[in-house]
This record gives structure tokens, C-alpha cells and sequence, in this order.
């Protein structure tokens, strides 16, 4: 059992809002967390998942069925299932409002972030949080005494993360990206062809974090240009892809308007790649740019939603992996390099004196933090996650 620390967020989420709908991937651990919150939680707790024919039966009249439950936590699993609860849900969190209950009874699980954001938000708003569950990061696999290595590896998803072997681990993320492909892009895009879909999927995961370039995606596939966006957008919706977006603002040089792309789970980069071990990985082209997308996952998710997260790239070649900004201002630029000796290069001093950013970092395997040259600070990402969740 790995300790996540969303479990901490989620509780707090509930004692402040009446509703949190917690947002991830499938099989991230969303339907586990919910579960233990259940265990211990007041007054006791239902669970219901909308995937089961008997559990959306007892929905059917919903209003009744839900204010029966007055005084418990409800978690609602796969409640894209059940769209039409939301407006349900309004009224009683009105109802207890007057009657002066302002505390958490809803607990709702989904996959698809936008689509939930936008059904929940449209109905619920003022009344809901919203928590996304990432993957399990580095700090939490140190915890549990995992090495990075494997985490890196085998990606954050529980399951294969845990897999008694690299073999078992790769057969199950196989599973997974078929199960998204058959069950998931029907599911949520149902015009958009899933067999295409999943080609892209695989040629962004050959194109880690490079600068999009649509047209050449869409010639690839045979689709037209405004097409790619539809389906990107799907994953990124789903949460298996992250587009980053380059810093856009006025410096009188020519940047870089284009996104990067990730594919957000080192773990799914490498079974859309078939890479099952370490040594397979390490000499493949791709793995710069894996650890690259492993490290600015992690960081983003010990930066937290205050921070903007941006790329940097000049036409000129001045450039920074990511930049994290906040209340407008660029605070903290990060470099990552896959070697023992990391040394940032010309270009990124060059971006860091263009934004005026004294925070320099360069991510990179070891452990030991150690002075570089343009002010920057070798640093290894376990302490760097750790010191932008102290922030």
C-alpha cells in the first residue's frame, strides 16, 4: 500500500465544500482513495459505481435516494455515467445550506477532466473543489521505498508500478492503452476513430516533448490540420497527454508559438514504445526527452496550481525546459539533463537574463546539489519537488 498524499487534499476539500470531484486517469487510484476515505469517515459512507447496472438502478429516483443518505459521504464512481445527478446534487446542497450544513457529503470519481469541469461547473457552481490525482510521484515512491529508476521506468499507475517483474508491468500497461483505445475513446469521443487515435498517441510518444507540428501529424495520419486538434484535445482531456505552452509575452524577440507535448506517464511513453527495461530504454533515442517528461511531471505536481507552468524557446535557440511563473511573473526556470555531470547551456542563460529569473535549476540523476555556472544549481528531483511543495 503506497500512502497518497491526496488522501490529505481530499479530506480537506470536503470539510470546506459540500461537493469534490476528484479528476484522474483510470486506474491512477482514484476508486482506492475514495474506499479508504470511507473506511473511517462520520457517520458512515455509501459507495456507488455507475458502471454497475444495480448501482445506477438505485439512481433512478435519484433525489429521494440521495437525501436518504443525509448525514453520510456518497461517493459517485464514474459519474459521467450520470450526468443528470448534478442538478440533482444542487438542490439538495441548497436544502443543506439552509439548514446550515456546509461540510462535504459528495465525493464524485471521473476520467475525463474537461467534460466533468464543464458539466459539474455549469450546475454546481460555488459548490464544488476539484482535486487531480496524478500518478504516484517520486516522493510518495521514496516513501514506499521504490526506486526512481523503476518509477521512471514503469511510470506512476499503481498496478504497474507494483507488477512483480518489468515484463508483468509492460503486459499490463499494454492492457491499459488497448482498454483506452476499445473502451474509453468510444466512450467519450464516440465519432472520433479510436484506431487513428491511438496512431497519434504513439507519434507523439516517438516525438516526446518536441515542439507540435500539426502539419506534419496530420499528413501522417491523412486527416486534415484542424482535426489534430480534436484529438489531441481528447487526450489531454482523458489526462494521458500534457500540452505545454511557450511563454508569450512581450520581449521584443521572436519565440517559439507552438506547444510542446508529453505523454504525461513515463510508464505509458514506454509501452506505447514496446521499451520494457531500464537498459532497453537507456539506449533508445527517446530517452532524453522520457526523463525530461518524468521530471517536469513530478515538478508540476509539487508546484501546485498557484504556478503557471510555460516553455521557453527563442528562434534563436535561447531556450528553458520549463518555466514556472507566478502572479505574472517568471519565478523559477528548470533545465533537465540526463547526465551526472549536468552543465546548462549558453541558451538557457541567455532565456534567464531575457526573463529576468534568478532561480536556475538543472534537474538530473543524482542526489548531491552542487553550484553551476549562470547561477544555476545542479539539483536532483526528488529535492526539488520537495522544496516547490514547501512554497
Amino acid at each position: 500500500m503506497i500512502n497518497r498524499q491526496f488522501e490529505t487534499t481530499v479530506r480537506q476539500k470536503l470539510q470546506q465544500t459540500p461537493a469534490v470531484v476528484l479528476l484522474g486517469p483510470r486506474q491512477v487510484g482514484k476508486t482506492t482513495l475514495a474506499r479508504t476515505l470511507a473506511k473511517d469517515w462520520p457517520g458512515g459512507a455509501v459507495y456507488l459505481d455507475l458502471e454497475r447496472p444495480a448501482d445506477r438502478l438505485r439512481l433512478e429516483d435519484a433525489d429521494t435516494y440521495l437525501r436518504a443518505q443525509q448525514g453520510k459521504l456518497v461517493i459517485l464512481d464514474e459519474i459521467h455515467r450520470a450526468p443528470g445527478v448534478f442538478e440533482i446534487l444542487r438542490g439538495i446542497i441548497d436544502d443543506n445550506r439552509q439548514a446550515g450544513l456546509r461540510s462535504g457529503q459528495f465525493l464524485l470519481l471521473g476520467s475525463a477532466a474537461l467534460d466533468l469541469m464543464r458539466q459539474s461547473s455549469e450546475t454546481l457552481a460555488g459548490r464544488v473543489a476539484y482535486v487531480d490525482m496524478a500518478p504516484i510521484n517520486v516522493g510518495e515512491a521514496d516513501a514506499a521505498g521504490i526506486d526512481h529508476n523503476t518509477l521512471w521506468l514503469r511510470g506512476g499507475f499503481p498496478d504497474s508500478l507494483l507488477a512483480a517483474d518489468d515484463a508483468q508491468s509492460l503486459d499490463w500497461r499494454r492492457d491499459f492503452i488497448r482498454s483506452y483505445l476499445e473502451r474509453d475513446v468510444p466512450m467519450f469521443a464516440p465519432r472520433l476513430p479510436a484506431e487513428t487515435i491511438g496512431r497519434l498517441w504513439t507519434m507523439l510518444a516517438h516525438n516526446q516533448g518536441s515542439v507540435l507540428n500539426q502539419a506534419r501529424i496530420a499528413s501522417a495520419l491523412g486527416v486534415a490540420n484542424p482535426t489534430i486538434d480534436r484529438y489531441i484535445d481528447l487526450l489531454v482531456d482523458l489526462q494521458l497527454v500534457r500540452r505545454l505552452r511557450p511563454w508569450g509575452g512581450n520581449l521584443g524577440k521572436r519565440l517559439v508559438k507552438s506547444p510542446k507535448v508529453y505523454v504525461r506517464d513515463s510508464g505509458l511513453l514506454h509501452g506505447l514504445l514496446e521499451l520494457e527495461t531500464t537498459n532497453a530504454l537507456l539506449g533508445h533515442p527517446v530517452c532524453g526527452a522520457s526523463f525530461e517528461g518524468h521530471c517536469i511531471e513530478n515538478i508540476l505536481q509539487a508546484a501546485g496550481t498557484r504556478r503557471v507552468p510555460y516553455f521557453y524557446r527563442t528562434q534563436v535557440g535561447a531556450e528553458i525546459d520549463l518555466v514556472l511563473e507566478q502572479g505574472g511573473k517568471p519565478e523559477i526556470a528548470i533545465e533537465v539533463k540526463r547526465s551526472m555531470a549536468p552543465s546548462p547551456e549558453k541558451g538557457f542563460a541567455i532565456a534567464c537574463d531575457d526573463l529576468q529569473i534568478t532561480q536556475r535549476y538543472v534537474v538530473y540523476p543524482g542526489q548531491e546539489r552542487i553550484p553551476l555556472r549562470h547561477g544555476a544549481q545542479a539539483i536532483g528531483l526528488p529535492e526539488l519537488a520537495a522544496l516547490l511543495a514547501q512554497d
